[in-house]
């Protein structure tokens, strides 16, 4: 897999040896694996979307004060290439480039098109971190044991995260089907915090992290956020969290916690409009900025 140019990756950084694979700590591969759409389709455009995106991003984070980038430097990959690869054959090639990242030492940041991809992620990082967990943030569990017949759905994405044993702790959920409701009611393994749940209890955030190990595998799905900051998803749902909530916790999470990687998913480009991509590139950076202040 080969790097993109300083000028065509992730914030169009002006420095390219801080846009070098050799000398980059922070690696963003984008993965446009599209297969098991089920309601509005253009996924596969999100990652490219968001890089594209990024290039209008300050360098400068007024919160942290600081340029997060030359804290040790982002490369971008090119699109990974699914051409005659689905369900596990994509899986597979998921694993391979995100584990030859890790094992170069690398801090992985994935841009994904739907969450099935997820699959993929958590296997190369449990392979390194076996005690992990997965913190997802998502508008749905995507619990099921299949959906329209295909266990790789993105609509079961998290079931197979849990048939792998690893914890999960899932954040603003609003929409499941009464299989996903069994399921969390009865693993000791799933930590389920429902967005209408979240809006009355003031101490969700201490609780939410107290479910978590040292190690975190952070998975966001873009729908986890409301649409109305967060328009460009296949499968919006009202009442999603918004931008400073969000922040705020995942700020803590990285602080109290060791997120070992993170993926950022599900946004589907919608013509004429920039919000969801921009926000989204904006949320990245943020989170290399929080990984990178304690690193």
């Amino acid at each position: 897999m080969n790097q993109l140019p300083a000028a065509d990756g992730f914030l169009a950084l002006p420095d390219e040896n801080l846009a070098d694979y050799k000398t980059a700590k922070y690696v963003i591969q984008q993965v446009p694996y599209e297969h098991t759409s089920s309601y509005l389709e253009g996924s596969a455009k999100g990652p490219a979307a968001i890089v594209s995106a990024s290039h209008f991003v300050e360098f400068y984070d007024e919160e942290l004060d600081m340029e997060s980038y030359r804290s040790g430097g982002i490369v971008t990959m090119e699109e990974m290439d699914f051409t005659s690869k689905v369900d596990e054959e994509a899986m597979v090639l998921i694993d391979e480039e995100t584990s030859k990242h890790i094992n170069a030492g690398k801090y992985v940041v994935s841009l994904g098109a739907e969450h099935t991809v997820t699959n993929g992620f958590v296997r190369a990082h449990k392979r390194k971190y076996p005690d992990m967990a997965v913190l997802q943030i998502d508008a749905h569990s995507d619990l099921r044991e299949s959906y329209h017949d295909n266990i790789y759905s993105h609509a079961s994405v998290m079931k197979r995260v849990h048939d792998m044993k690893v914890p999960l702790v899932q954040i603003g959920i609003r929409a499941q089907c009464k299989e996903e409701s069994d399921l969390i009611k009865s693993s000791d393994i799933i930590n389920t915090f429902y967005a209408h749940q979240i809006r009355k209890d003031s101490k969700w955030m201490d609780k939410a992290i107290a479910c978590l190990p040292k190690h975190v595998y952070l998975s966001i799905d873009a729908d986890g956020f409301d649409p109305s900051i967060m328009p460009a998803v296949g499968t919006a749902e009202p009442n999603g969290l918004f931008w400073s909530e969000t922040l705020e916790f995942l700020r803590r999470v990285f602080a109290e916690r060791e997120v070992i990687g993170f993926d950022v998913l599900e946004c589907a480009p919608i013509e004429g409009s920039i919000l969801s991509e921009f926000t989204l590139a904006k949320l990245v950076y943020r989170l290399i900025g929080y990984h990178s202040i304690k690193h």
